[in-house]
């Protein structure tokens, strides 16, 4: 299982995206909404932590079909997504034309940033966590940083504009911290 810290930083990795689109969505709002500001993050939040445990309850129906190599599948699925965050973190900036303040561009966007985190449910497998209740802890956890992370985005976006997703660069930071997590699966498996 996941130790606190590796919860913690597995939260804020997943949280990246979820903060790139809030600090859109609040340079698009230019001014504070509170209405969409919490009700995006509310299903940021809620879908961010529903779909690790949909990839978990899909692997756990599975699991003794890939015991043998789970941990290279987690590697894996962890390797690419970083991968992936960091190559876009160096890519072109894409403004997406979205109304934020729609509640069905919400639930888009929502859906798009969490698609990840079924990934990391899969993962969750590997890691020992074997019971539902053994993942309440790391999905409120990961609930709450991306409403955090959102609503955080959002006030950023209002207050600096364009400007700071430039400096940030979250998506170099949330992929380094999904190849950490990967790594350190793969490791623990082989060291053993």
């Amino acid at each position: 299982m996941l130790t606190l810290a590796e919860i913690l930083m597995l939260s804020v990795a997943l949280a990246m995206d979820c903060f790139t689109v809030s600090i859109v969505s609040g340079v698009i709002l230019r001014k504070r909404v509170w209405s969409v500001i919490l009700s995006t993050a509310f299903f940021f939040g809620l879908f961010q932590a529903m779909m690790p445990l949909l990839g978990w309850l899909a692997t756990t129906r599975f699991a003794h079909y890939v015991e043998a190599y789970d941990h290279w599948l987690a590697f894996g699925l962890l390797a690419f997504l970083g991968g992936k965050m960091i190559v876009e973190s160096f890519g072109p900036d894409e403004e997406q034309h979205f109304n934020p303040r729609r509640l069905s561009t919400q639930l888009l966007m929502a859906v798009a940033t969490s698609i990840d985190a079924l990934a990391v449910g899969i993962s969750f497998v590997v890691t020992g966590y074997d019971t539902i209740g053994s993942l309440l802890f790391p999905l409120l956890a990961i609930g709450v940083g991306s409403f955090v992370f959102s609503v955080a985005g959002h006030l950023l976006g209002i207050v600096f504009g364009n400007g700071i997703r430039r400096r940030l660069r979250p998506e170099l930071f949330g992929g380094l911290i999904l190849l950490f997590i990967g790594v350190k699966i793969l490791l623990s498996h082989l060291v053993v």
